[in-house]
């Protein structure tokens, strides 16, 4: 088997908000996503003008021993069905990548201050682009019981705990 790469640039840094990599109460928390020196500010001229961003970052606290391929419960819950590695929203898939859709507070220069993004301080961005609501899913969006009940806590507050 051959597996094929790509590079792809860091263009921001997530400064402030979550640490400690927890599996639930990610809401209500603030933080920065600060673009990198490289990129001039004229980058992100008119973004402050939507209410979300679309933000892809890296698993770089993790490892590519953490990669999982093979079918396993989530969160090792046996009540929740075995599901294979696509089915994961974690480190665990072979990209270790991430998408957040956190809530564009105000634009600072080169800083986004956001809430509800998932990603701890310290992680890196890859990409990062306005929600335009065309671009969400189209139809119902459909899905088993098990991710609602793993995710309850998802994003109560970090307060609320």
């Amino acid at each position: 088997m051959s597996t094929e790469f790509i590079q792809v640039p860091v263009i921001a840094d997530v400064v402030g908000g979550h640490m400690g990599r927890l599996d639930d109460f990610k809401g209500g928390v603030e933080s920065i996503i600060r673009s990198r020196p490289e990129y001039p500010e004229e980058t992100l001229q008119g973004i402050g003008e939507f209410s979300h961003l679309q933000v892809t970052w890296f698993f770089n606290f993790s490892s590519p021993e953490d990669v999982a391929l093979h079918a396993r419960s989530p969160r090792n819950n046996p009540e929740w069905p075995a599901t294979g590695t696509f089915v994961h929203h974690n480190h665990r898939r072979p990209a270790r990548l991430a998408t957040s859709f956190p809530r564009l507070l105000r634009v600072d220069g080169p800083d986004l201050h956001v809430t509800d993004l998932d990603a701890d301080d310290g992680t890196k961005v890859v990409d990062l682009v306005a929600v335009f609501e065309e671009f969400l899913p189209r139809g119902p969006v459909t899905q088993p019981s098990w991710p609602g009940e793993m995710l309850r806590d998802y994003w109560r507050d970090a307060a609320e705990r």
